[in-house]
C-alpha cells in the first residue's frame, strides 16, 4: 500500500513540474513583451524611424518578439 501512495505522489510531482514549467515560460514571455514594449515606447520618433518603426507598430513588434509570429 505504501508503494502505491509513493507512486501516485511521484506522478503528481512530475505533472506539477510540467505545469510549473509552462507557467514559468508563459511568465517569461510576458516579461519579455512588457520590457520590449516599455523600451520601444521610450524611444523618440527619430530613433523609431531609424529602426524602421512607427509608434503604432510598437505593440505588434513587442508581441512578435515575445510570442513569435
Amino acid at each position: 500500500m505504501a508503494f502505491v501512495t509513493t507512486s501516485s505522489v511521484v506522478r503528481s510531482t512530475r505533472s506539477g513540474e510540467t505545469m510549473i514549467g509552462k507557467l514559468t515560460a508563459a511568465y517569461g514571455r510576458y516579461r519579455l513583451y512588457s520590457r520590449t514594449l516599455t523600451e520601444l515606447s521610450q524611444l523618440n520618433d527619430r530613433e523609431l524611424a531609424d529602426l524602421g518603426l512607427t509608434r503604432t507598430s510598437i505593440a505588434s513588434v513587442a508581441h512578435e518578439a515575445a510570442y513569435g509570429q
